[in-house]
């Protein structure tokens, strides 16, 4: 599905172009939301980075990310307090679920290896199903931190009207983690393998009248080793349907991500299940504790 696609730098005056462009036609949101060509050079010219991925001479995806600090690890020092944030990775709506989006992250990760760094950052929000399936399941990246509200109040198409709360998600690419998923040494474990595991579901959805899947009233605190957070299969469609619903969602995993984080637990997997009726997904939480070593 990929064979077309080529990724390199975003480099021309038509490149810079295109990059606006697909913006607004990803997001929806208007001028306010699109990153400007001229930040983008700004950024690709300052250590940062400004990729396109491209069909012929079209461009489907882009990735943009500038240099940082871990702020989060002050007991790092000097060079190795450096991190990569990755602050926009988007693809048009044609070419999603083809793999475009991994492309684009796996060249990042070769351009921030060959600075010296090893550490990638970014922000995507916790009820999208399809971003935790690339971003925690597909790449290896881990998560413990919750961000409530975290850009405020947003108006663009896929963001309007619920509060924008995010998983900020790290990213140790040359983690022998990391590598083993991109290389896919070990096959990916699926629900039944968590589960003899001892992993506990904490607030298993049901389906309501309308096909939708409504949170639980009464989620259990994690305990033990492992743990599953559900949340919706497809939060974008549900938002469409039933804004309070979505809204409920929200604060329901709200609380149990900030309390199991608070615990000590961390985000290390995730898992979907298909079926046309009650397609589920889970996140996989695993204490700190049993994650040494």
């Amino acid at each position: 599905m990929t064979a077309t696609i080529t990724i390199r730098s975003l480099e021309s005056a038509a490149d810079l172009a295109r990059a606006e462009e697909l913006q607004s036609q990803i997001w929806e949101g208007g001028d306010i939301d699109v990153i400007p060509d001229h930040l983008i050079i700004a950024l690709a010219h300052n250590g940062g980075l400004a990729l396109g991925a491209f069909d012929g001479d079209r461009l489907v995806g882009v990735l943009i990310g500038f240099l940082g600090t871990d702020s989060a690890s002050p007991e790092r020092v000097a060079m190795a307090r450096l991190k990569h944030c990755s602050h926009q990775l988007g693809v048009h709506p044609d070419y999603q679920n083809r793999g475009v989006g991994a492309m684009l992250k796996i060249a990042q990760r070769d351009f921030v290896m060959e600075q010296g760094v090893r550490l990638i950052t970014w922000t995507y929000d916790p009820l999208l199903s399809r971003n935790a399936q690339l971003n925690i399941r597909r790449l290896g990246a881990v998560c413990q931190t919750y961000l409530c509200d975290a850009y405020g109040e947003m108006h663009d198409a896929l963001n309007r009207g619920v509060p924008s709360d995010r998983f900020q998600v790290d990213w140790w690419i040359t983690s022998r983690r990391v590598a083993a998923r991109l290389m896919g040494d070990r096959p990916p474990l699926d629900l039944a393998h968590f589960l003899s595991a001892g992993a506990r579901e904490l607030n298993p959805a049901r389906l309501g009248e309308d096909g939708l899947p409504r949170p639980c009233e009464r989620p259990e605190a994690p305990a033990g080793n492992l743990a599953l957070v559900e949340i919706p299969p497809d939060y974008h469609a549900l938002r469409k349907r039933d804004l309070p619903l979505a809204l409920e969602w929200r604060a329901h995993s709200r609380e149990i991500f900030q309390n199991a984080f608070a615990s000590g637990y961390m985000v290390t997997d995730f898992v979907h299940l298909g079926g046309e009726r009650f397609p589920r997904s889970f996140y996989v939480l695993a204490h700190a504790e049993a994650t040494l070593g």
